[in-house]
């Protein structure tokens, strides 16, 4: 299986038997260093770090240049400056990624409008209805990665199969710069040597319970005993495992795919202890999870958030919500809420608040009275504000002062908006 640095990348011959096929997986390569080294070519070719360049941010990511020094997303910037101190660090310019994924977006939705959006820069196609038009979807791949590269300047894995999983293992595997397609009829011989890592839905702590029982790849899965997974796994994942291992897969290309939370995280340049400056931390954070999710038009029925100790132990909450909202300020009171729940036996380091359990903005029946009505009007009128002046125009009067982070990052930066 190819790996985060690129290592163990395989690709199809030209001309590959693409029979039996129609899903497209298609995975921008290093996304975000990738627009950096377009934007600035003295960059290309150099190890890449994409994180706050002074401070204790994270990496959020990394060219292949520097992943073949073990770097990877979620790590301290710190740490993996020592593990590639050649590594140059620019800032994120998350409006720019934007862009450029909506560009690419429209390319897909060019070939076909069966595109389902994963995430900024990853997207499944369904291409069995354009075959007259565009060729065999081999052939729609390979023009698809052609197009990217020519009208964006940035390069894209494309994994082609019959089901969404196929599709996205070989994506994975071919990466960077690579096309793999597996036809139907050869999906059993492929997936067989396959780590069981790589099957969907299967994590570190699956992994260590099969691995306990000698079972490591999908050969091994193929040979166990439905009895002993679900022992092993529980039932649910017992039979997720039982049809991936054998190639089925039945899920569609779902267009109507929305974004599964909207969060923000701060690293802070010096751990913080004091409970008062963390409280308002999370406030700040609540807030911009609340823009965010007044922009896109969505509504949290979840509030969930992380807190990072100095150690780098990281403790999550959730809670759900009596109503859906999208206002900051009960975003911040359910934070506040969850917060007071954690034991803090050290200064913490990270904190994070996140939206989830997405809903379009009004879908729920109408309450009798809106206990939120005044601070939606507040809010609205921030706003407002920020479209004519720009962020931080209008703030909380405890928000006021020097920021203790190196900017509240997105932790899942929003996807494109569809035309």
């Amino acid at each position: 299986m190819g790996r985060g640095d690129g290592s163990g990348r395989v690709v199809s011959p030209a001309g590959a038997n693409d029979a039996g096929t129609g899903i497209l997986h298609v995975d921008m390569d290093a996304f975000y260093a990738s627009v950096e080294q377009l934007d600035d070519p003295s960059l290309v070719g150099k190890p890449i770090i994409i994180g706050a360049p002074e401070g204790r941010s994270v990496v959020s990511s990394a060219s292949y240049e520097a992943r073949r020094y073990g770097v990877r997303a979620a790590m301290p910037v710190s740490q993996a400056l020592r593990l590639c101190p050649s590594a140059v660090v620019v800032a994120p310019h998350f409006d720019r990624y934007r862009a450029l994924s909506s560009h690419v977006m429209a390319i897909f939705r060019d070939v076909t409008p069966l595109v389902e959006p994963l995430s900024i820069d990853e997207a499944f196609l369904d291409v069995r209805g354009a075959r007259r038009l565009w060729g065999s979807p081999g052939e729609i791949a390979i023009e698809l990665r052609r197009r990217v590269r020519a009208e964006t300047g940035l390069v894209c894995s494309i994994g082609v199969a019959a089901t969404k999983h196929v599709a996205k293992m070989a994506s994975t595997i071919s990466k960077p710069d690579g096309l793999l397609i597996i036809a139907e009829a050869d999906t059993a011989a492929f997936l067989q040597t396959r780590s069981v890592r790589s099957l969907w839905g299967v994590g570190p702590k699956a992994a260590e319970s099969l691995a306990g029982r000698g079972i490591h790849t999908v050969r091994d899965i193929l040979d166990t005993p439905t009895s002993v997974l679900e022992r092993t796994l529980g039932g649910a994942m017992a039979e997720r495992l039982w049809h991936l291992a054998r190639g089925i897969d039945p899920r569609s290309v779902d267009t109507t795919r929305v974004e599964k939370s909207v969060g923000h995280e701060e690293t802070f340049h010096d751990d913080v202890s004091d409970p008062a400056i963390l409280r308002t931390e999370l406030r700040r954070l609540a807030d911009r999870v609340g823009t965010r999710l007044r922009v896109s038009g969505w509504e949290a029925t979840t509030v969930a958030i992380k807190v990072r100790f100095a150690d780098f132990t990281t403790v999550s909450r959730s809670r759900s919500l009596a109503e859906p909202t999208a206002v900051g300020q009960r975003i911040g009171d359910a934070a506040h809420e969850l917060f007071a729940s954690i034991s803090r036996p050290l200064p913490v380091r990270l904190l994070g608040v996140r939206g989830e359990r997405l809903q379009p903005a009004g879908a729920s029946p109408l309450a009798l009275w809106d206990d939120d009505e005044e601070w939606r009007r507040v809010e609205g009128a921030v706003d407002s504000a920020t479209a004519r002046f720009g962020r931080g125009a209008i703030t909380r009067a405890t928000l006021l002062g020097e920021s203790r982070g190196g900017g509240a990052v997105p932790s899942h930066p929003r996807l494109p908006e569809q035309e």
